[in-house]
């Protein structure tokens, strides 16, 4: 509904450089876009990143560069490049925390949920995650209660579990961007 109060709301959208998740990425994308939500897209480096089915996504600037306090959500985006390009990202994991501290709303689809973990924002709360065992390991290491669901919401905590979840994840960081 544009001319709400999202219209004013910010979202941090990170993706992998490569072999992001396309529907992760682009579903929620196209849900904040139509709540007027205000999209800036960050990622390893500003070059152009692609997606696992070929899209591909020009970042706006760098996880290194970006300052938490221009946004009032992060949202990660999952695919196979999470594992290798996100997860282990101390920047990212950095701004995750940094977000949380500060209440803002903290999001991640597919995998990438590890990020939130490592960051420590998922300690003794509900997540989900991709069910793949070294991702849901991941997750309870940092502290996470595994649940098997599409789309869990805990506090200003959103996981999302898989591409089929992608449009119900964008629709939950919007209800969590309207109850901040």
């Amino acid at each position: 509904m544009p001319g709400s109060d999202l219209d004013s709301k910010k979202v941090l959208m990170i993706v992998a450089q490569e072999d992001f998740r396309d529907e992760e990425f682009f579903e929620p994308r196209e849900v904040f876009e139509d709540e007027g939500i205000t999209i800036t897209i960050a990622s390893n480096t500003t070059d152009e990143a692609t997606g696992v089915l070929g899209r591909s996504v020009k970042p706006d600037v760098a996880i290194s560069k970006a300052n938490v306090m221009d946004y009032d959500a992060i949202v990660i985006s999952g695919g196979p490049g999470s594992r290798k390009r996100l997860w282990s990202d101390k920047d990212l994991q950095e701004l995750v925390a940094d977000a949380f501290e500060q209440e803002k709303v903290v999001a991640a689809i597919c995998i990438s949920p590890v990020v939130l973990a490592r960051a420590g924002v998922l300690e003794n709360k509900r997540a989900t995650v991709f069910k793949d065992p070294e991702s849901i390991k991941e997750l309870e290491k940092g502290g996470a209660i595994y649940e098997n669901e599409s789309v869990i919401v805990t506090d200003n905590v959103v996981t999302g579990r898989d591409p089929a979840s992608a449009e119900e994840f964008g629709e939950a960081v919007v209800e969590a961007l309207g109850n901040m």
